[in-house]
């Protein structure tokens, strides 16, 4: 078995670090100081340059101007962009383009992936539902009315909804089935409420009341949302991942400076073993996290459905990056707290992160049923 990531890959991740590299994670101001959004509009100018360097259409076909590759690099992209705090959709852009892209009508495709492989469209996806807890597809209905599709109801927490030019809704139909809306923003019907993320960050929550879509529009293969919220979900584990890394990294460079008895504080053992246990967090949520890319990417059989694997690098996601942060923070001591130093917005973030991605035990649950559904042998 090789383990090592393809040539294209490799080049994926060079041209992340030169584009995230050069990105001050203070560059807005802090969430601790304002009372509102730290900024009405994502940095446009990282997404140039991300477009520049062809990182928006990542996973596009080529012959839809991407690069044709797959969710491990996309995975490996994303966790460079989490190491500087980059404040653009990516993820959210990059899969709702590969779901048009895979199940979408020709007449979206055309609609939409030329310009989006660009960044002159830039498109995001509701996933977290009416309440956050509950399934997105149920907090929204869809319902055919002759040559229309209409449909109502509430999504909280969008991601650069504000901001975005089209938003992937998953809806229920009378029938039980789960279609794609894809929403142009604004539109006659849709609304936006303005939420704010533990980062500062805008949020918006989505009102739909008899909002009406052409056919093509809707994107209507069973699997659709499925796969689509599986990308979102193994994405935001590598956010996690490529915090994690460097918040680990800042502790490591401050705990060796920090002199107490006249030695750095790194050489005392009870720090030592602390950040130890946070390297071997580290460690697995990276291996959880190519395991879920991996699955994702190729639709490889195993013992239990992909569902399993991204399970798995949820638990580790969501328990790591909280355990890594507050041990960050414990380490640092009061400087962890200080504005004028980034850890705290890392920690910001983490929180988010781990409410983005759900507690652990939730989805330990569904791990412990997909265990008695599919009994290995």
């Amino acid at each position: 078995m090789d383990f090592t990531f393809t040539e294209e890959q490799q080049a994926a991740v060079e041209a992340a670090k030169a584009v995230f590299g050069p990105v001050a994670p203070d560059s807005v101001p802090s969430p601790a100081l304002t009372p509102g959004a730290v900024a009405d509009d994502f940095d446009r100018a990282l997404w140039s340059k991300l477009n520049d360097a062809d990182l928006l259409s990542l996973l596009l076909a080529p012959e839809r101007g991407g690069a044709g590759l797959d969710a491990i690099a996309l995975c490996l992209v994303l966790r460079e962009s989490a190491k500087a705090l980059a404040r653009v959709p990516l993820l959210e852009h990059t899969a709702t383009a590969v779901a048009v892209q895979t199940y979408g009508s020709d007449e979206l495709k055309e609609q939409i992936l030329p310009r989006a492989a660009r960044g002159e469209l830039v498109l995001t996806a509701a996933s977290a539902g009416r309440t956050g807890h509950d399934p997105a597809q149920l907090a929204v209905s869809a319902r055919r009315d002759t040559d229309t599709w209409i449909l109502d109801g509430t999504q909280t927490g969008v991601p650069w909804a504000h901001n975005a030019d089209h938003i992937a809704v998953p809806a229920h139909t009378p029938q039980g089935r789960t279609v794609i809306a894809v929403l142009p923003h604004p539109h006659e019907g849709l609304s936006l409420a303005e939420q704010i993320s533990t980062t500062g960050e805008r949020l918006g929550e989505l009102h739909l009341d008899s909002v009406r879509l052409d056919p093509h529009q809707i994107i209507e293969t069973d699997e659709a949302w499925d796969r689509l919220h599986q990308l979102l979900t193994t994405g935001t584990c590598a956010l996690a991942l490529g915090l994690g890394e460097r918040v680990l990294r800042m502790t490591g460079d401050y705990t060796s400076k920090r002199e107490q008895f006249g030695y750095p504080v790194a050489t005392f053992q009870a720090v030592a073993v602390q950040a130890a246990d946070r390297y071997i967090d580290l460690r697995a949520m990276e291996a959880t996290l190519w395991q879920a890319a991996w699955r994702i990417s190729t639709q490889a059989d195993g013992a239990l459905p992909t569902a399993g694997d991204i399970a798995v690098a949820k638990i580790w996601a969501s328990e790591g990056v909280r355990r890594v942060v507050q041990t960050a923070q414990h380490l640092h001591g009061g400087f962890g707290a200080d504005t004028d130093y980034p850890l705290h917005r890392y920690h910001a973030w983490a929180k988010q992160l781990e409410l983005s991605l759900g507690p652990a035990a939730a989805h330990e649950e569904t791990l412990g049923d997909l265990l008695a559904a599919h009994p290995l042998g």
